[in-house]
């Protein structure tokens, strides 16, 4: 089975989240029209990536708000699978969340396990754990951002059986020393690739771009197939764009046995080391 994944950059506006929400709305049905079935929408793409607390509360609101009601529509109505990040109101906190959402409602409920730098301040620590979900796309796994920077995340997803790995980002600078290395990729960019190769899954990041007076977005947007090729991007920094590809689901099960010998995940020690999640080992 194949299908056509577009993972969408724009830079969303602090606060603005009626606009914010038709914006995505706008491209999502352009995506759809285009022939995508999976759409990956940025990191907090309904309230804007921001710190300031009150632009953030303004633009928060539950799980069965607003978004997931007019994704679910739109997902609904054009067979899609949407994939993106909003500010969630968990009673008197905000969360950095993100759902996956298909034509018959919600698939994923996820709240970033790893905060970034500032967002410590202003966002309560992820607490749902990591899942993936059965789509009529394959199974595909859902983390945001600077989760990617700890490997337990992509692998535990692709243990868990995730053949596409989808990844709404905002990638900022300030973990690497450098804005880009030799090659032109910035280090997140090329950290999803290797991670790619390494757990045999497709990657679609979508990063949030431009500047705002309170940061800049290094954009970067891509799509990476299980052998660590890129499919298609990075998008430049400034430009707001999509990146599409198509996903061969035999192609993420041929990479895990690149030969009779060399078997990625049955060559795993389990005998030696394991990963757990809660009470599972994996």
């Amino acid at each position: 089975m194949s299908f056509r994944v577009a993972a969408l950059q724009f830079q969303a506006q602090p606060g603005a989240a009626a606009a914010n929400r038709a914006h995505t709305l706008a491209l999502i049905a352009g995506a759809a029209a285009r022939g995508a079935r999976v759409i990956v929408l940025p990191e907090l793409a309904i309230s804007g990536y921001t710190l300031d607390r009150a632009a953030l509360a303004a633009a928060a609101e539950p799980l069965d708000g607003p978004t997931l009601a007019a994704w679910h529509e739109v997902a609904r109505r054009l067979g899609v699978v949407i994939a993106g990040g909003f500010c969630e109101r968990v009673g008197e906190e905000l969360a950095n969340a993100a759902v996956m959402v298909g034509p018959e409602g919600l698939l994923l409920h996820y709240r970033k396990l790893h905060l970034f730098d500032g967002e410590k301040a202003v966002f309560r620590p992820g607490d749902l754990g990591l899942s993936v979900a059965d789509t009529p796309f394959g199974r595909i796994g859902l983390c945001v951002c600077y989760d990617l920077r700890f490997v337990e995340v992509m692998r535990a997803l692709a243990l868990k059986g995730a053949d596409l790995v989808v990844v709404p980002t905002a990638w900022v600078g300030g973990f690497d020393k450098v804005a880009r290395d030799g090659d032109g990729l910035i280090g997140q960019a090329r950290g999803a690739i290797v991670q790619a190769n390494l757990n045999q899954v497709y990657v679609a990041c979508a990063s949030q771009c431009g500047a705002t007076p309170e940061m800049g977005f290094l954009g970067s947007s891509l799509i990476a197939d299980p052998y660590g090729r890129i499919l298609s991007g990075p998008l430049p920094a400034e430009a707001a764009g999509e990146v599409v590809a198509e996903v061969d689901l035999a192609q993420a099960k041929q990479a895990q046995e690149r030969s009779a010998r060399i078997r990625p995940r049955q060559d795993r020690r389990t005998d030696v080391y394991g990963l757990r999640l809660g009470a599972e080992t994996l």
